[in-house]
């Protein structure tokens, strides 16, 4: 089953483009030395004798746009009343530069890509050699897309004991705001926030949007939950430009909400990220990566991920955590070895239940994440890595306004077959957008099953003219369910060599799908 193609990635992370302007009076002028030899023959070669003596009016008018993760758009108005053909050189402030030819009044274009986002200052000189003269004219500005910096994992929101907001649950159609960039150690300029959201104390279904606070509440949502139930799930949101973020309860009765980050983007160089096709590196019934058999109650296990499965610079890990066979209610918390366990959770559970959650967490200076059982009694947990973040990654991220991507309720082809997949266009067309930002929530599900979202090794063009081979079933699971449940999860999605993502039902009956994004990374 083939998704509807959207919109080119690439665009939709510039609604935040950002636009520069330095204008001609801010010009520096000098002179050069007398011409001699070469330069003195181009004179009359170009007529300089007509033009006005040391060309007074040459000057610069420099606009730029930042339209990618890493890259910018740089327009450089020459003004000039001589005729003489004059040269352009570009600093671009990160040691690289640029040079070409110019003619007066002539608007020349360039585009540049940054190996790091960040801020930088750009330096544009226009020389006339003929009249000796030379303008330079500076533009600081700064790319659009983000790094990540690991956060210890700490709880911004619990509105059971007043955290983060005032004390009493979030009552129904309302919202809870917290204030991200300036807390604790959250830099002002934070662009983005990757929190675990969680909602309890349900008393009737509904579910959880996560938006940048003072923007309009986008249709999508992130946290499904039925009466009585607690869930949580991964969430990387966009930071309003108030510093906050905002919770809506999309249920008609009061829900208590809990909100734990990990991390946060800024527009400073720090970690990028590199998605990998999901691997499995824990799996207590099999013994796995972690000793065979369960985590006893209120008892932790060590993961060894750096050096194995993400690089030993890694800063920090995408994984897919779940937890089966419990054999009581409880919760489990990952956090970087060498520290104490936070009093946050990632995955919580009912006796047992099958439930998995997206968890980013850091990891510690031997390369290991912990994984803590809250619960009094033992249960099992799988553990599959999607992704790392790491100095040596380009990835940045591009927020977006939310998008549905598919919902297959509405699409007209109905249902996800038993055992088959759906495949989706990411990023056919743009080979440096790497990996993609979603929350996928399965609905109507009839038997029990998962979601595994994978990369197709497939081209459009396959599908198109009818060459494509039947992708390997993937074994790593996205999100799990039990017949009759709404679940979503969080998935940090990579895009593969071919632009393409596959969501696989791994069920043996229907189940409808619905997909939508909130970001991609980028690495050009």
């Amino acid at each position: 089953m083939s998704a509807p193609a959207g919109a080119d990635l690439a665009k939709l992370g510039t609604a935040d483009a950002k636009t520069f302007h330095s204008p001609k009076e801010r010009s520096v002028r000098k002179t050069l030395p007398a011409a001699k030899g070469k330069a003195a023959a181009n004179a009359t070669a170009q007529g300089a004798e007509s033009v006005a003596a040391g060309n007074p009016e040459l000057g610069l008018v420099l606009d730029a746009t930042s339209e990618s993760a890493h890259g910018i758009e740089l327009r450089a108005q020459v003004v000039s009343v001589a005729g003489a053909t004059l040269k352009i050189t570009y600093d671009w402030g990160d040691g690289t530069t640029d040079g070409t030819d110019a003619y007066p009044g002539q608007e020349v274009s360039l585009k540049h890509t940054y190996a790091e986002v960040g801020e930088y200052n750009v330096k544009v000189t226009v020389t006339d050699a003929v009249n000796q003269a030379e303008v330079v004219n500076e533009l600081p500005l700064s790319t659009l897309g983000s790094d990540f910096t690991p956060y210890a994992p700490t709880r911004l929101l619990d509105t059971r004991d007043g955290t983060g907001a005032p004390r009493g649950m979030v009552q129904a159609y309302s919202s809870a705001k917290i204030k991200i960039a300036g807390t604790g150690k959250i830099p002002a300029g934070v662009t983005a926030v990757a929190l675990n959201v969680t909602a309890t104390n349900t008393s009737n279904p509904g579910h959880v949007t996560v938006f940048p606070g003072g923007t309009t509440r986008p249709t999508t949502s992130n946290v499904n939950f039925v009466a009585a139930q607690t869930v949580p799930n991964m969430v990387i949101v966009p930071v309003g430009k108030d510093g906050t973020v905002e919770l809506y309860n999309g249920s008609w009765t009061a829900i208590d909400l809990i909100a734990d980050i990990t991390g946060y983007f800024t527009r400073t160089a720090a970690s990028g990220y590199t998605p990998i096709t999901p691997v499995r590196a824990v799996d207590t019934r099999s013994g796995q990566g972690a000793p065979q058999g369960q985590v006893g109650g209120r008892k932790t296990i060590g993961v060894q991920l750096g050096g194995w499965y993400v690089p030993n610079n890694a800063t920090a890990v995408a994984l897919n955590v779940t937890v089966t066979n419990p054999r009581e209610d409880g919760h489990l918390t990952a956090y970087p070895s060498g520290q104490q366990a936070p009093n946050t959770s990632n995955v919580n559970f009912k006796a047992k239940q099958t439930v998995a959650n997206s968890v980013i967490v850091p990891v510690g200076a031997d390369g290991k994440v912990n994984i803590f059982n809250g619960a009094w009694a033992g249960t099992d947990v799988i553990v599959d890595v999607v992704g790392y973040y790491s100095p040596d990654s380009s990835g940045a991220f591009m927020a977006m306004a939310p998008l549905r991507r598919l919902d297959t309720r509405s699409w007209g082809q109905g249902p996800m077959y038993a055992r088959g997949y759906i495949w989706m266009p990411m990023s056919t067309q743009d080979p440096g957008i790497t990996g993609v930002v979603l929350n996928t929530t399965v609905t109507n599900t009839k038997q029990d099953g998962f979601l595994s979202v994978a990369p197709d090794p497939n081209t459009w063009d396959d599908y198109d003219n009818g060459t494509k081979v039947f992708p390997a079933r993937p074994t790593a699971s996205t999100l799990n369910w039990t017949a009759g449940t709404t679940v979503p999860n969080m998935v940090q999605a990579s895009t593969g060599t071919t632009g393409i993502v596959d969501f696989w039902n791994q069920s043996w009956d229907t189940t409808d799908l619905i997909v939508d994004m909130f970001g991609y990374y980028d690495t050009k």
